[in-house]
């Protein structure tokens, strides 16, 4: 009598359980409970946040923790790493993930604005795999782009004023977001390219830096979500860092807004490319768009094969 063989489940390895490593873990749990993949989230103290525990999801130290796996040994394991902890730590540990030969899972796409770490990433020999985000319609972008179809890409951010403030702004700066109401209408609080908006305000403009990723042209993969592959790496580089020259980013508060908002707007010789996107707030924060941690899922997904 024969006998079924059950595959040997992925190790996946979440950088990252915030909101969205959270919501990521919930949204894998039919992979999970079917034995396709193994799901460990690292924390830098666990210790203080094992009240975060999801049952089936084992947590991992990045700090000094006894009595749990480390990163590094965590690492060592993992078939694929996804990074959802911020700009900061995909810099911090990112390179570590490529350089040793594992896939990586990029959701803070903002980290890619430095070119240093651009190219770092973009070597392999490890894989890496950029996110959507909150946004998409980048099949149309990129096929656009590697037409030399576009000459202009814009976007233009809508958030609620207090999702906006940060610690470098002036008090009276801060007073300003604080006070504005629905009736005072939207207030530009940037204008510029996505290098020095990801600088500014590195948890709110992640999808600019996507946007320009998506639409850098050829070589490479050609869309938001896809593998970069070590030869074309120092090409998509250079096209990256001159996408991010191209791209205009305007961030505008809005008492009003119900919704985080991205409207996209690309133009040139393959026409007029308009996009609008409101996603939902995520179940685990409300300040987090939903819509991210079910672009990351997806591309984990895609990345281990698992989509029929």
């Amino acid at each position: 009598m024969s006998q079924t063989v059950r595959p040997t489940p992925a190790r996946v390895l979440l950088l990252g359980f915030g909101a969205i490593g959270r919501h990521v873990a919930t949204l894998l749990a039919p992979e999970r409970d079917a034995g396709l993949l193994q799901l460990r989230a690292a924390e830098r103290n666990v210790a203080s946040h094992g009240h975060r525990t999801i049952p089936g999801v084992e947590l991992v130290t990045t700090g000094q923790d006894t009595g749990c796996l480390t990163w590094l040994e965590a690492l060592a394991e993992a078939d694929l790493v996804v990074e959802c902890a911020g700009v900061a730590a995909a810099g911090e540990y990112g390179p570590g993930v490529i350089t040793a030969g594992t896939d990586l899972v990029l959701t803070s796409v903002g980290a890619l604005a430095d070119p240093d770490l651009a190219r770092t990433l973009l070597v392999g020999p490890g894989r890496l795999w950029v996110t959507n985000g909150a946004i998409g319609g980048f099949d149309v972008l990129a096929a656009a782009a590697d037409a030399d179809g576009l000459d202009s890409v814009r976007i233009r951010t809508s958030k609620l004023p207090t999702s906006l403030i940060r610690p470098w702004m002036a008090p009276d700066e801060e007073e300003r977001l604080h006070g504005l109401r629905p009736e005072d209408g939207p207030l530009t609080v940037f204008a510029g390219g996505p290098a020095e908006a990801i600088g500014r305000f590195p948890a709110n403009v992640n999808v600019a830096v996507g946007l320009a990723w998506a639409t850098r042209g050829r070589p490479g993969a050609g869309a938001g979500v896809g593998t970069v592959v070590g030869t074309d790496g120092p090409e998509d580089a250079e096209l990256l860092r001159r996408s991010l020259e191209r791209v205009q980013v305007e961030l505008v508060a809005d008492a009003a807004a119900v919704r985080s908002r991205h409207e996209i707007l690309a133009t040139g010789p393959a026409g007029r490319i308009e996009l609008a996107f409101e996603s939902a707030p995520s179940p685990e924060n409300p300040k987090t768009s939903g819509m991210t941690a079910l672009s990351v899922t997806r591309t984990i997904r895609e990345a281990l094969g698992l989509r029929g």
